[in-house]
């Protein structure tokens, strides 16, 4: 196997620190300007931001949001995204960021930058060129008080690796749209999706799988699968494709929640046996710091009265039911 100096200073780039996201502070980045104060149940502010995502793993490093937004937008106006210097750039790649509204289980694009994102044009360089893109966010997308804005890039030279992050935000909105239509962000380099290779010079390696992305519906109370959409994002395996967060059901919840999910929760492995991958929640002890108008302090966990499961305050307000691991 040849190696050309470009793939080896990426390989050797690859045990450095890589790309984050600092504003908005992504969830528990320790290198942001300003972050908010950590919620109950987690220890300390994450020391592997820059690393990749494992293959079959979450498709982000935490499902916990920050107890405060960091983020305040407005739909139709421009937002820059910043990244930390530093970072080693894998002579760039496709970079997609979104929005979403079910802490991250479904989410619609709402700007890309294809083959060279952190740089100007073709590169085998590792030191980024370009660290912040400002873009106009969508005039329909729906305001809420607890969104989440997500980045997902897939590098050009290297390891083949998925890079994600998630901040919380909220988004104002005063034409009242209540739904917004894009293409569904889509995950290579991770189980259930394509392995893009090396692009090898091409940069327009792996676009077809960001063109055939189906559209999603996507709203503050729920999201539905657009009849317009193109064909999904084909899998690595010749079985059946594994879910993924355009396939499963879901039913809008009647009060204002953060759901904690794990995208391809279940993976497919026949046509008659699955598997479910479990995480366990956290240790946590009942607690009652709900007031008496309802409201909680954000960040706190609560058990249901048998220990089976928990919820968490985000905002104020308690989430939905979670049922913890066996």
């Amino acid at each position: 196997m040849q190696f050309t100096f470009a793939s080896v200073a990426a390989l050797v780039g690859s045990v450095a620190a890589h790309m984050a996201m600092i504003e908005p502070c992504m969830r528990f980045n320790p290198n942001c300007a300003t972050k908010p104060q950590l919620p109950a149940g987690v220890a300390d502010y994450d020391s592997s931001i820059k690393n990749p995502i494992s293959y079959n793993g979450p498709f982000f490093k935490s499902d916990i949001p920050w107890p405060e937004p960091v983020a305040s937008w407005t739909a139709g106006e421009s937002v820059t995204v910043k990244f930390q210097p530093g970072g080693a750039a894998h002579g760039g790649g496709h970079c997609q960021f979104a929005i979403s509204y079910d802490n991250g289980k479904t989410s619609a694009i709402v700007h890309k930058v294809m083959e060279h994102c952190f740089f100007n044009g073709p590169s085998t360089s590792n030191e980024a060129e370009v660290l912040s893109y400002t873009f106009k966010l969508p005039a329909d997308v729906p305001a809420a008080s607890n969104a989440q804005f997500i980045w997902v890039w897939t590098n050009a030279i290297g390891n083949r690796e998925l890079y994600t992050g998630i901040a919380d935000i909220t988004i104002a909105n005063s034409g009242g749209s209540k739904s917004y239509t894009g293409q569904a962000t889509i995950f290579p380099n991770h189980e259930g999706y394509d392995t893009i290779p090396e692009f090898g010079g091409d940069y327009t390696t792996g676009l077809s799988l960001y063109d055939n992305a189906p559209n999603v519906t996507i709203s503050s109370s729920g999201y539905t699968a657009d009849s317009s959409s193109k064909q999904k994002p084909t899998t690595s395996k010749s079985s059946e494709p594994s879910s993924s967060d355009s396939e499963f059901e879901t039913s809008p919840s009647p009060k204002a929640s953060v759901s904690f999910v794990v995208h391809n929760a279940v993976k497919v492995t026949s046509s008659s046996e699955s598997e479910t991958p479990s995480s366990k929640a956290p240790s946590v002890k009942p607690t009652s710091n709900q007031g008496a108008d309802g409201e909680c302090e954000p960040g706190t966990l609560q058990c249901n009265d048998d220990g089976s499961g928990f919820s968490i305050c985000t905002w104020g307000k308690w989430s939905d039911e979670f049922t913890c691991a066996q």
